[in-house]
Formats: C-alpha cells, sequence, structure tokens
C-alpha cells in the first residue's frame, strides 16, 4: 500500500510490531528500551495537545533542544497534528532563534529547557504570532501562561480526540510539508529549506533499499536534530525500523558507545578526524621498533590507497611488506579502535564535508568500514552514497536510484530527482537562482564523475575556488584537510584569492596541545602555548609536510597560528562544524593582508 506521508511508516511499525524496541533512551543513568507502540502513543499525545493549543494543519512549529528521545516524538507528534517542524539549532543566539521563527511564521515553540525559553522570552514583543513556549525538560523559571511544561500542555490536550487527531493525519500527502530547514549557511542570513512528505518517503525508501542501514542495526544519533543529515537519519530509522539509541550529548559519544555498543553510526568528518588523531597520537608515541613500524603502516596505507587510485598497485616487497604491517600493526589498532566504538560497529557513515582519504584508507585497513556520502539540505541530504560491499575511496559514491547527477560545463555539480526541495521558503528569487527552468538543482559544489563507476569526486564549492594572481585554479579544502590530518591542528583556513601565494590560519587543537608540551617541555596557558617558539615549529614542520604532498603554487607560504580555537559559539564555525570563511576572513583580515605586505 502506498504511504502518503511518514506518519504511515511509523503507524505500520506501532501496528505490526507494537512490542519490538524502537528506541534506546537513557533514563535516571540507565539506557532502556522504548517499542514502537510507545513511540506512537508519545507522538499521538503531542499532536492531540497541538490542536488543542489551536494549531492548524499547515503551520509552523519551532523545535529547540539537543538530540533526545523527546525531539524526535515531539517532531512526530507535530506530523501528527498536520503541521510542519522548523528545528532550530540550540546553540542559536536570540536574534537568530528570533529570525527563524518570524521568518517561519511559527504558532508555537518546543524548548528542550529553561535556557532555551530564556532566548524566545528575551525576543517576546517581536513574537506576536507564538501562542507559546513549551518546555519539555526542567522546571520553568517564568510565572506566565506563555510558557508551560510539556506535563501540562500535554494534559491540555486529553480532549482532542482520535477522530480528530486522525482527520488531521487523513490530510497529509507526498505534497504536504514536512519541515523547513533553516540551513547554517556560511555567508549571511539562513534560507529555509522546503522539504515535503514525498521527498522523506523516497529517502526511506533507498535508504532502505540500498541495505546501509538494516532493521536488526543499533544505531547512535548525537547529530544535532536541526541539520538534514540527523533528520534523514530519523527518516531512514522510520523506514528500516532499526534501533535507535540517543547519545547524551557530544561531549559523553564514548562512554555512550560502551553502554550502547551499536553496530551503526554516523556523523561529520571531525568525529572521524578526532579518532585517527588519537592513534595516530598513541602509535607515534611508542617507543623504538614499534613508533617504526607504526608509521612505516601508515605511510604505505597512504602509498597504497593513492597507488589504487590510479589503477596501480604496489611493488611485490612493498606489499608484501604491508600485508605483514596489516597484521602486526593495523588488526591491533582495528581491534583497539573497535573496543572503543562499542565492539560490534558494522559501518560508520561521513557526510556533511569531505572525508579525508588519508582517513578513510587508514579505517579501511585497519578493518573498519567507513562511507561516505554526499547531499545537501536542498535534496534532503542523502543523493549518492558508498556501499559497504563497494566503497570508492575518494568518492561519494554513485547517486541513489531515481537521482540524476550531471556535471556543468564550469565542473559545477547537478542534481535532479525526488529528494531536491521544493523551494526556500519565503524567497522566490533564491529558489530561481539554486533550481534552473529544467529542474535541475544547483549545487555550489565542483566534482567530476568516475567514468567507470559513475562515483562522484567532490574537489570544493564553487565559490570558494582560489585563483591566484598567477591564474592558477586552487582547491582550499583539499590543502586543508591535509593540514588537519596532522593531531595537535584543530583548524587550518587558506587564503590566496588574487594573491601572489597561499597563506594560512592555523588553530590548535585543545585536547592534543598538553600531551605535545609536556613532550617539548613547554607550559602555560592555552594561549601562552600556541605562541610559544617550539609549537610554532611543530607547526611548521608539519605544514612542510602537507606541502610536500602538494603541487608547488598549492603550499602554504606563510601561516600565523591563532591563540584560540574557532567555535560555534564564537561565531566562526556552522553548527555542522563547517568553517564560516566569510567571518574568519573579516574578523583576521589584517592577518592575511599582512602575509602580502611588501617589505621594504
Amino acid at each position: 500500500m502506498a504511504k502518503n506521508s511518514i506518519l504511515d511508516l511509523l503507524h505500520d511499525h506501532a501496528q505490526n510490531r507494537g512490542n519490538d524496541t524502537a528506541c534506546l533512551a537513557k533514563v535516571d543513568g540507565k539506557y532502556g528500551p522504548v517499542t514502537w507502540a510507545k513511540v506512537w502513543d508519545d507522538a499521538k499525545k503531542v499532536g492531540k495537545a497541538l490542536i488543542a493549543a489551536g494549531v492548524n494543519a499547515g503551520d509552523r512549529v519551532n523545535v529547540i533542544g539537543g538530540t533526545a528521545y523527546e525531539w524526535i516524538t515531539t517532531d512526530l507528534g507535530i506530523l501528527a497534528a498536520g503541521a510542519v517542524t522548523v528545528p532550530i539549532y540550540p546553540s542559536n543566539l536570540p536574534d537568530e532563534c528570533q529570525y527563524v521563527t518570524d521568518h517561519s511564521g511559527a504558532r508555537l515553540v518546543f524548548a528542550e529547557n529553561a535556557d532555551q525559553v530564556d532566548k524566545f522570552i528575551e525576543k517576546r514583543d517581536e513574537l506576536g504570532d507564538v501562542l507559546k513556549v513549551v518546555q519539555w525538560r526542567g522546571d520553568t523559571r517564568v510565572d506566565d501562561d506563555w510558557v508551560v511544561s510539556m506535563e501540562a500542555f500535554l494534559a491540555a490536550g486529553e480532549s482532542t480526540t482520535d477522530a480528530q487527531l486522525e482527520e488531521r493525519g487523513a490530510t497529509l500527502g507526498p505534497d504536504s510539508l514536512v519541515t523547513i530547514i533553516y540551513t547554517s549557511g556560511t555567508t549571511g542570513r539562513p534560507k529555509g529549506v522546503v522539504l515535503t512528505h514525498g521527498n522523506m518517503l523516497y529517502e526511506a525508501k533507498v535508504t532502505a533499499e540500498a541495505d546501509v542501514i538494516r532493521q536488526d542495526d543499533i544505531q547512535l544519533l548525537f547529530l544535532p536534530m536541526a541539520h538534514v543529515f540527523a533528520k534523514v537519519l530519523e527518516v531512514g530509522w522510520l523506514g528500516t525500523g532499526h534501533v535507535l539509541a540517543f547519545a547524551e550529548s557530544m561531549n559523553t559519544i564514548k562512554p555512550n558507545l560502551g553502554e550502547v555498543r551499536p553496530t551503526l553510526m554516523a556523523g561529520v568528518p571531525r568525529v572521524f578526524e578526532k579518532f585517527y588523531a588519537a592513534v595516530v597520537e598513541k602509535g607515534t608515541s611508542a617507543d623504538g621498533v614499534k613508533r617504526t613500524l607504526f608509521v612505516k603502516a601508515m605511510e604505505l596505507s597512504v602509498k597504497n590507497g593513492e597507488l589504487e587510485e590510479r589503477g596501480d598497485r604496489l611493488g611485490l616487497v612493498e606489499s608484501a611488506m604491508f600485508g605483514m604491517l596489516k597484521k602486526a600493526v593495523f588488526a591491533k589498532v582495528g581491534e583497539g579502535v573497535l573496543q572503543i566504538l562499542g565492539g560490534r560497529m558494522r559501518v560508520m557513515i561521513s557526510g556533511g564535508a569531505p572525508l579525508s582519504k588519508k582517513i578513510a584508507w587508514f579505517f579501511r585497513d585497519a578493518g573498519i568500514t567507513v562511507i561516505e556520502g554526499y547531499g545537501m539540505t536542498e535534496t534532503s541530504a542523502a543523493t549518492t552514497i558508498n556501499l559497504p560491499h563497494q566503497n570508492q575511496i575518494g568518492t561519494v559514491g554513485a547517486a541513489l536510484p531515481g537521482t540524476t547527477v550531471k556535471i556543468a560545463e564550469d565542473g559545477e555539480i547537478l542534481i535532479k530527482g525526488p529528494g531536491v526541495m521544493r523551494e526556500y521558503w519565503r524567497n522566490p528569487e533564491a529558489t530561481a537562482e539554486t533550481i534552473d527552468e529544467d529542474g535541475w538543482l544547483h549545487t555550489g559544489d565542483i566534482g567530476e564523475l568516475d567514468p567507470k563507476t559513475q562515483a562522484v569526486r567532490i574537489t570544493d564549492r564553487k565559490k570558494d575556488l582560489i585563483i591566484t594572481a598567477g591564474g592558477k585554479n586552487i582547491a582550499p579544502t583539499r590543502i586543508e584537510n591535509l593540514v588537519k590530518t596532522h593531531k595537535i591542528i584543530s583548524q587550518c583556513v587558506v587564503h590566496g584569492d588574487r594573491r601572489k601565494f597561499i597563506s594560512a590560519l592555523i588553530t590548535i587543537d585543545p585536547e592534543q596541545i598538553g600531551s605535545f608540551a609536556q613532550q617539548v617541555g613547554v607550559s602555560g596557558t592555552y594561549e601562552q602555548m600556541c605562541k610559544d617558539s617550539k609549537v610554532r615549529a611543530e607547526v611548521e614542520r608539519l605544514i612542510s609536510e602537507s606541502n610536500s604532498e602538494l603541487a608547488s603554487y598549492e603550499t602554504i607560504k606563510k601561516f600565523e597560528i591563532l591563540d584560540k580555537d574557532f567555535s560555534i559559539e564564537t561565531g566562526e564555525l556552522t553548527a555542522k562544524l563547517s568553517v564560516k570563511r566569510k567571518v574568519v576572513s573579516s574578523k583576521y583580515g589584517h592577518l592575511f593582508d599582512a602575509f602580502y605586505e611588501e617589505k621594504h
């Protein structure tokens, strides 16, 4: 039977597998199972309360808070009421919250706790359309009917009948809106991407058919629910019916992995970079022969990967050596990483930004499967994906069934298919700029198609390409990712558009600087260590190492180390931890300019 909305997927699980475990949620310090019947019942309660509060079909409702069971059931309850979920990042400031709420025309807000509620109280005079703010965790801090606890809100919904709720559900179809996701773009005001139930039903179908996620999987979810990557993982859960576990926070991923012992995990490259950095730190800190073997194993892993890309292979001697090192080094490393991941990880998915090939080769050689996918908010996330049994490292895989990818004359990746958004909310000009008359969505990414496999290789963002004064086209992401594979480096932003050479700003990883400083006898605060000559000498050495893998015109000629790392709070990073180049250029433009001043 054809599905009209993603609610139909939830309803089917509740009807046919009601007593099966749908989620693992932590209550009183311990993970416990939540059945499909319970998820459906909790979603219905939210839906009924929304109807009682005066929310109509098609109305927009904000949700702001950390990734949690309550977030998911609130989202599904909004859909049950025939309304549209408009998520907001919990890191957003009051002005940003006000913009999304006002621009989307939201009628009600769900907020996790009093701190999130305060952001809306601060802007109350500018939020005239908002009927109520509902707090789902902790005690409310204000004596005001405008702010209510989730318990009180749900109690008010008990007067709504099942028939009234079913009537709302019956209004939903593939063309009905499911969410408006405001992009955490690196420039300007965020745009609201309008996605439909049809978009999400397509994602649920192709995700299940790709066999990347299976019904017997247990997935640990920690990505922010305001990001489309997390949304498509939620939809994938509804499509396949596996078990979804919620990390307590980004800071508890490691212990939660041990408690949940998942078979599946998805994250942005930064997550995998940290695992890689920890392994490299341990391997290069070993003594004597162990260190020598580790370094050689890592060198051959990269060399083997690069030769594979060119359709070549290691020579007999190096091949034999690599085989030995896989058993002596990578097997032990892989076993150690697997235990950190809970002991039964089957596959990990990387998305949201390019993953360094060096890191992907490392995980593969250690016997751990990491696959890359590609998509954007405007394509409902997943557009292309590698498969566990067909993982072409260096690509993001081939297009999902029903989706077409082509490369424009200028190298831009164009996409057409059932996952493409309807429009940007209340922004027809931006919609027309992004989707052309023939229905092709212009991604802004530069890439190419593998002639044999049709897998997509992404080289950079169209707007980020650097054209030097000498006319050379340079993809900054490749250089930055190369530099960031070094354990003490957190961020690297290169610069050089219309300049004579490439320069870079570097930030130091606060978690790694301590152990390095101890090794070389440096002490002081984080800021002091960042300015120490020994730290600078090490960064200079690492940049030289990265430069050796680049063409001469791509090499970093000058750099500066900042005394603070980038963060979401200070504005340099988006919620998915991508660098906002415009913000960095504005804040540190004087440093970039100084690199190019002529010395007289």
